[in-house]
């Protein structure tokens, strides 16, 4: 009963991670990648529409994102959206595709990037620590209701070492995130 315990806050511990990853992979580190436009949606015919199920998102070169809509009616809208996003790149267009140049790094904005990792680092870690205490908590109510104290025990050792597994996991992403931001 503990291990079934165990073995689902393992899957929520995983989750987390995942969404710590994925909000690494939307910051812009200097290098063009798709996953820098997953956050912007686009009014496409009055309904909010993720940017990549309306068109081809491809890097050409190093610091340049191509998006070219299947449907050419909709690029005002997508340049649209990508000027109201938090990108901070202006779109180029020349009618059938929309080209984004991301602009070298300077100095202060590595810095407040970094900060940025930090801080959703931060708020994965407080996630990671919420399922312990969560688990903890129905793990202390399996105890009053007659499973054994040292199995409950081992459980929540259990628990402590995959948090510690996972929060070490965000820690070395954070380190590899750093390095690629810093990178000039």
């Amino acid at each position: 009963m503990v291990k079934e315990i165990i073995s689902a806050a393992e899957e929520n511990l995983k989750k987390s991670v995942e969404v710590v990853r994925k909000e690494f992979a939307s910051l812009r580190a200097g290098r063009a990648t798709p996953a820098l436009v997953d956050k912007v949606t686009v009014s496409y015919y009055g309904t909010p529409t993720p940017l990549n199920q309306l068109a081809n998102i491809s890097v050409p070169e190093a610091r340049t994102l191509l998006i070219q809509p299947w449907d050419k009616s909709a690029m005002p809208e997508i340049e649209r959206a990508i000027l109201k996003s938090d990108l901070g790149i202006t779109p180029t267009s020349d009618g059938t595709v929309i080209r984004l140049t991301i602009p070298q790094l300077t100095q202060e904005r590595r810095v407040e990037l970094v900060k940025s990792v930090k801080k959703k680092a931060e708020e994965g870690r407080v996630a990671i620590r919420n399922v312990r205490r969560d688990i903890n908590d129905t793990l202390k109510s399996k105890q009053k209701e007659g499973v054994p104290e040292d199995e409950v025990k081992r459980g929540q050792d259990d628990m402590q070492k995959l948090t510690d597994k996972y929060i070490k996991e965000i820690d070395e992403m954070v380190k590899t995130k750093e390095q690629e931001i810093m990178q000039v």
